[in-house]
């Protein structure tokens, strides 16, 4: 099985290990330590939250703070638009920030969630009946 382990620095991982499971991430335990835990996503998908010290340890590059600069952004696709708005609110209230506008392409919503320490994430509902036949597939 193919699996995507996203590691991202954050200043305080218990605080944003709550902030990853209101928007409905699971702790792995057997990745978890003092300065790191597993979220998961998905049976492919899990976020290690590092402490900055433990994330520079592996890096030569100087780090970027996500709070002032974008390094990268993540989709997370979703089942059902009322799925989507339910992430993004628990989100805010754990101390996340819509910083753009909701896009609503008809056939295609998402709305973009920047974590407390400035990672952003896109929440995106997919209607794939209504993608395909917008494309004539």
């Amino acid at each position: 099985m193919r699996q995507l382990f996203i590691n991202l620095p954050v200043k305080d991982v218990d605080a944003a290990m709550l902030f990853y499971t209101q928007l409905g991430f699971t702790v792995n335990p057997l990745f978890t330590f003092d300065d790191q835990k597993c979220m998961v996503w998905s049976d492919q998908i899990y976020v290690m939250l590092q402490t900055v010290d433990m994330f520079k340890s592996g890096n030569t590059k100087n780090l970027a703070d996500p709070k002032q600069n974008t390094i990268a952004s993540f989709t997370l696709p979703v089942e059902s638009l009322n799925q989507l708005n339910e992430i993004m609110e628990n989100g805010l209230r754990a101390g996340g920030t819509e910083r753009t506008p909701a896009i609503d392409e008809g056939f295609m919503q998402v709305r973009n969630l920047e974590d407390p320490d400035g990672h952003q994430w896109g929440i995106l509902y997919l209607d794939l009946e209504k993608f395909k036949k917008m494309k004539g597939k």
